[in-house]
């Protein structure tokens, strides 16, 4: 599957991926300074050295290859509708109750801090729509439910962190 994501998305991946590289030659020699300690059998710097030089290098070849396969989307959401990086106040009748959210790229959904994909049933359902709008949220056993977009507002809080793997 190809992650959609933005030319922001690809560029704050892009700059992990050069300091990650940068990071690796340090990594190389922790490796290379624990492993002249001696004994590996009970080296545990040796051991953490290798994992941490493992993970880093995991997360470029993860990095990367989203890179390679993404599909470049943009947003064309006016300024009264719902779009990317977007916090939406929305109402759920079912529940009587608000709850806000960020509609975001897949690689920067945070569910502690109410960040959904534009992937996901409620993102697509309010992408596009506009305040006072109430559409229905179709999920994927064929249930869902209606939520009114209450207010439309952009993001400005810290930057947003790519998810980790």
């Amino acid at each position: 599957m190809h992650d959609r994501l933005t030319r922001e998305d690809i560029e704050k991946m892009q700059r992990e991926v050069d300091e990650r590289k940068e990071a690796h030659k340090a990594l190389l020699e922790a490796v290379k300074e624990a492993r002249a300690q001696g004994d590996l059998s009970e080296n545990f710097e040796y051991y953490a050295a290798k994992r941490e030089k493992g993970q880093n290098e995991s997360r470029i070849r993860y990095l990367e290859n989203m890179i390679k396969t993404a599909v470049v989307i943009e947003d064309h959401s006016g300024k009264d509708e719902v779009g990317l990086n977007d916090v939406v106040t929305l109402y759920i009748p079912d529940d009587d109750e608000e709850m806000e959210v960020t509609l975001v790229t897949t690689i920067l959904v945070d569910a502690m801090k109410n960040r959904i994909s534009i992937e996901s049933p409620m993102g697509k359902a309010i992408r596009g729509h506009k305040k006072g709008d109430t559409v229905y949220v179709e999920l994927e056993n064929g249930a869902g439910y209606e939520v009114e977009i209450r207010d439309i507002r952009p993001y400005d809080g810290e930057e947003m962190q790519i998810q980790k793997f």
